[in-house]
């Protein structure tokens, strides 16, 4: 498959904050492609950007072969976005601002008529679509959003953050409504901090962390880089440094241990990369004890995109995204004080 989108050495800076740096990325025809990183990462800048609602200091975009800086109203053309804050006219139906929407792209009634009524069935929207959109609940809402992000049947979707704030039962018909759309040839971006809807949903993802990519591939070439089952092991509930460092340093020796990564955000909690079928939990007591440590909890599982975050960075990503938000209200509390 040819590269329906080409990102190259993006940069971006607000002020003295770099959002992106040298971010770099392709999606390929007809793939769904996930930006997976914390909030506050770079992935919606980076989405702005190939939108062309905001324009980088540096880098090259391409859509379909046209450069989104240079041409950037050939570019919107090829795109539909559906951006992570629902902006919709709450006097106006459903229908009603389809409408409106479908007129914006200049669609001819009798095709504007005809894809409506397919969005409104597609998104099992029918029962709403003649009331007012400021009665409707937030997974309704957004999913209304979805279809006028669709109208012009776009080669690209775009779509930043689409679970955020939605149902269970809404999730579901959005991600069973993406992988409809990608059988038919339609291209889906899609940015999320969750890691169940990337593994879920995209052939392929680019994890970004600080403005930075971090790794690219598909989620199962991914979790098999890694090898081995991962193991989390917490010697007491907040644990020593010194305490982790020397189980460290006395489990690395054990032959079925491969790695080791000492998770200092988790209270100093081990991760560990084990050789599949080594039965390494009893041994891994049995050498705790030796040196004189407890074993407050320990599981095993098989590797997770929350694990290729960690080898990348040494952190989770729930774990980033505390650290992102103190950073947030950090520096909202200087701006503050300096007013």
């Amino acid at each position: 498959m040819s590269d329906v989108i080409t990102i190259k050495n993006l940069q971006k800076s607000y002020g003295d904050v770099k959002a992106l740096k040298n971010i770099s990325f392709s999606v390929k025809t007809g793939e769904i492609f996930g930006l997976l990183g914390p909030n506050g990462a770079g992935k919606t800048t980076t989405i702005r950007c190939l939108t062309t609602l905001a324009q980088p200091d540096s880098g090259e975009i391409f859509v379909g072969g046209i450069s989104a800086i240079t041409q950037p109203k050939q570019v919107r053309q090829k795109l539909g976005y559906v951006a992570q804050e629902v902006a919709i006219d709450k006097v106006l139906t459903g229908k009603e601002l389809l409408k409106l929407q479908a007129s914006l792209y200049h669609l001819p009634s009798f095709v504007a008529k005809k894809r409506i009524e397919q969005l409104l069935t597609l998104l099992g929207l029918e029962e709403y679509c003649d009331r007012q959109t400021g009665t409707y609940s937030g997974g309704i809402r957004k999913r209304l959003d979805l279809a006028a992000g669709l109208l012009h049947q776009p080669q690209v979707l775009v779509l930043d953050e689409p679970s955020v704030g939605l149902d269970i039962e809404s999730r579901m018909i959005v991600w069973d409504f993406l992988r409809q759309l990608q059988q038919a040839g339609t291209t889906v971006l899609i940015t999320s901090h969750y890691l169940e809807e990337i593994d879920a949903l995209a052939d392929r993802l680019a994890i970004i962390d600080q403005g930075e990519v971090i790794a690219e591939g598909s989620p199962s070439n991914l979790k098999d880089d890694l090898g081995g089952d991962r193991i989390t092991l917490k010697i007491r509930e907040f644990s020593s440094l010194e305490e982790a460092k020397t189980a460290q340093e006395k489990l690395s020796q054990l032959p079925f241990v491969e790695n080791i990564i000492i998770n200092q955000a988790q209270g100093n909690s081990l991760n560990l990369i084990v050789t599949p079928k080594s039965n390494p939990i009893s041994k891994i007591e049995q050498t705790l004890t030796e040196i004189n440590l407890p074993m407050f909890s320990i599981t095993q599982s098989r590797p997770s995109l929350d694990d290729v975050y960690l080898a990348a960075t040494g952190k989770n990503l729930i774990d980033a995204e505390i650290e992102a938000s103190n950073r947030r209200d950090l520096k909202a509390e200087k701006k503050q004080a300096m007013k």
